[in-house]
């Protein structure tokens, strides 16, 4: 125990320590103004701090407005519904439903406000389901009380300056360039195996996140509040390396495949090689020469054109591009590391502050707002029709915890530890009640002995491997205690509170298991499925289509299907399926879009013809639901293309258009025989 003292983190202590002066603070405000459940307050306080500046506020401001909107529409339906319990319950399933629905999809703070609207209406108006006499009383009062709570936690933060979210951005930014670093050079030496795939989706994880951060900067201290742009920058730098490096590896694979690289190709890839193993600094100063180099080596023209000189300019291209982004995304996050100038609000800045869009599914958000809604009304009825006198405290708590955790894939798990730290809490909780509290007289007493608790499971709290313990721990020890304005130590009560709480969770096991335990591969392949059908839709040419905006969404969902891939059974065809193979031809139908009116006439109807082709797979991969192989059709469009533009007066080979194609055939026909060009003839 003396040696894990020592290595206690001081920014968690320094949280902990806030959280507690604002306990504090709420007990003496509740007691001195003669609220009616300080308990509530108390409760509110630790369900509402977080570790990280930027992600406490905007939690803060949108929980605030979520409670107002729970209180009002409790004091709507209650007493209007009081005479038909059956269609109130159904009316608040519903309302809790929808905003379960609202709170899934969409994925940014904002979704705190329908979160809390949810469970707020369902545990101020469960309780008073049989008598909504006094539910206006009661909502005025809970609302007062979270107010009284949320305002002593902005205070506390507020004061003692808990760490920003920026060092956090700037530490994952930094470790996924050194990460990706690493990658690309095992790559390049062609060392990488099957598991290169699973590293790969786990930095696109690690760009979505990233992105979530950028989310909450708005929100953060002042200096941070400026650096925004410069985090949405730095993300998109980071998703363009992803589809770059995996690109130049599959192009230098295909390569080798076929002869042994010639002496100026084999000595660039060794020197990016021992480029990408410096240091940050070292790579932003000799990147730009090295990639000028890559390009004046793609550029290189042979006269007649081979498949292994495409081949070549393809990778020497995607190097180059790989190289630029790396060095500006580097000194973009050294950027975030200084101090940012507030830069003014133009509308260019504006709209490049909103353009990486999150990836939201519908069906996903209508599943969990269903369940919920039938979780409550089960709950209820159970509650109901077995006249349970702690029914309603049971729904309630079964409520607010089925609202928490309804965004998970398969609540379940999370429930179990969920249920393991209340367990654990109780003998702690009936200490405090029996044994400390009878000793205590007075406000300031009962914080000082409340103080050893409520600092280790606040410290607790800002550990992330441990947070999801936390919120238990602190509802089984305050709810268990209930203080009130005068102290009472029941048994029969604690007992039957406690088995309020047991029974809420062990009946959300129960609907969790049932209603939502929903495979994530279900889910993975849902997002993967809407890539595909945002693809086929990108490919016709008759759409507009936005780059940037399809590349932002591709990115997030890979992040998103990466996360649940690390619980996907290894064995699962998901793993089949390479999202960044898809990304790499989303970027390929991008490059021919953009070209497609400077080529001649004849060339642009073979590139139509690819275009068409492209729509048509991945209109039926996202209709079937299932990685279709692409048709020996599609490899015939595709090299008839190549073909054409191998066969000008001038042939470029590192023509967009033409590496596009390049890409296409080596992403959907990896194993397809050499195409037959005018060098090959």
């Amino acid at each position: 125990m003396p040696w894990s003292l020592l290595l206690l983190d001081p920014q968690k202590l320094l949280f902990s320590l806030s959280s507690f002066i604002a306990a504090a603070i709420t007990l003496f405000i509740a007691f001195e103004f003669s609220l009616p459940r300080p308990w509530w307050a108390l409760l509110t306080v630790y369900v509402t701090a977080q570790p990280m500046a930027g992600a406490f506020r905007p939690k803060m401001l949108y929980r605030l407005g979520g409670i107002l909107t729970g209180a009002t529409v409790s004091i709507l339906v209650v007493p209007n519904l009081q005479h038909a319990p059956g269609l109130l319950v159904l009316c608040m399933a519903a309302w809790t439903g929808l905003c379960i629905y609202l709170a899934v999809l969409d994925r940014t703070p904002r979704a705190f406000l329908f979160q809390m609207a949810a469970f707020s209406s369902a545990v101020i108006s469960f309780p008073y389901l049989d008598d909504p006499a006094d539910v206006f009383t009661t909502t005025i009062s809970r609302v007062e009380e979270m107010t009284v709570a949320i305002t002593c936690v902005s205070f506390a933060h507020g004061l003692l300056q808990p760490w920003s979210v920026r060092p956090v951005i700037h530490g994952r930014a930094s470790a996924f360039l050194a990460h990706a670093s690493r990658w690309t050079r095992e790559a390049l030496g062609q060392r990488h195996t099957r598991l290169e795939y699973e590293h790969r989706r786990m930095l696109a994880a690690d760009v979505a996140e990233l992105g979530m951060l950028a989310i909450h900067l708005p929100s953060d201290q002042w200096p941070a509040r400026a650096g925004r742009r410069m985090v949405l920058g730095v993300q998109k730098q980071l998703a363009t390396i992803l589809p770059l490096a995996s690109a130049a590896a599959n192009r230098l694979d295909m390569l080798s495949a076929l002869a042994p690289l010639d002496p100026a190709l084999a000595r660039l890839v060794e020197e990016t090689r021992a480029w990408l193993a410096r240091p940050a600094e070292q790579q932003s100063a000799d990147g730009h020469e090295l990639a000028m180099r890559c390009r004046k080596l793609a550029e290189r023209k042979e006269h007649p054109l081979f498949w292994r000189d495409l081949l070549r300019s393809s990778l020497c291209v995607r190097m180059a591009e790989f190289i630029e982004a790396q060095v500006e995304a580097s000194r973009l996050v050294q950027q975030v590391a200084r101090e940012p100038v507030a830069q003014p609000k133009t509308k260019q800045n504006r709209e490049r502050e909103k353009s990486f869009p999150l990836a939201r599914d519908h069906g996903v958000a209508m599943l969990a707002g269903l369940a919920t809604a039938t979780a409550i009304v089960l709950y209820c009825a159970v509650w109901i029709l077995l006249a349970w006198p702690a029914g309603s405290a049971t729904a309630a708590f079964a409520a607010l915890i089925t609202c928490s955790f309804a965004a998970q894939d398969d609540p379940a798990p999370v429930l179990g530890r969920y249920l393991g730290a209340t367990l654990v809490t109780f003998p702690l909780a009936a200490f405090y009640l029996f044994a400390v509290l009878p000793r205590v007289d007075g406000c300031a007493m009962l914080i000082v002995t409340l103080a050893p608790a409520l600092l280790a499971i606040g410290y607790i709290q800002a550990t992330p491997s441990l947070s999801a313990r936390a919120l238990p721990m602190f509802s089984c020890l305050i709810v268990a205690l209930g203080f009130l304005d005068r102290f009472i130590a029941d048994f029969a009560t604690f007992i039957n509170v406690g088995l309020a709480q047991v029974g809420g969770i062990i009946a959300t096991i129960v609907v969790a298991k049932m209603f939502r335990s929903v495979n994530v591969t279900w889910t993975a392949k849902r997002m993967m499925r809407g890539n595909w059908i945002e693809i086929g839709q990108m490919a016709e040419v008759a759409r507009p289509f936005r780059p940037v905006h399809w590349t932002s969404m591709a990115v997030d969902r890979l992040g998103q299907v990466a996360a649940r891939m690390a619980v996907a059974e290894g064995s699962d065809t998901l793993h089949a399926a390479d999202g960044l193979a898809d990304l790499r031809i989303g970027r390929n139908v991008i490059a021919i879009r953009r070209t497609l009116s400077t080529v001649p006439t004849s060339i642009q109807a073979t590139l139509r013809e690819v275009l068409a082709g492209i729509a048509t797979l991945f209109r039926a991969r996202g209709r079937n639901g299932e990685l279709l192989p692409p048709p020996s059709s599609l490899l015939a469009s595709v090299d008839k293309a190549i073909l054409a533009m191998c066969s000008a007066e001038q042939p470029d080979p590192s023509h967009p258009a033409l590496l596009a194609l390049v890409g296409m055939r080596c992403n959907l026909f990896p194993h397809a025989p050499v195409p037959r060009l005018a060098g090959d003839a």
